[in-house]
């Protein structure tokens, strides 16, 4: 029953159109808190993805988009 709790389960690869979204981490200027997503270009909407906790978080994100995290934009 609780054998799967606690697990990280190997993340799939995020496809995403290049032409229309960025990679982005919006990040919370009062309580720091960082959320990795993706941003469209045309409107500047937000959506999310997952919740960055640690830089390995924002390395995972960057690896499963295909990019490095150099090129992930920092939404404020």
């Amino acid at each position: 029953m609780f054998g799967k709790l606690g697990k990280k389960r190997k993340q799939e690869k995020l496809i995403f159109d290049r032409e229309q979204k960025i990679p982005a981490v919006r990040s919370s200027i009062c309580t720091g808190e960082k959320v990795a997503g993706f941003q469209d270009k045309a409107t500047g909407r937000f959506e999310e993805i997952t919740l960055i906790k640690t830089p390995a978080d924002l390395a995972e994100f960057a690896e499963r988009c295909g990019v490095s995290a150099e090129e992930i934009k920092a939404i404020y």
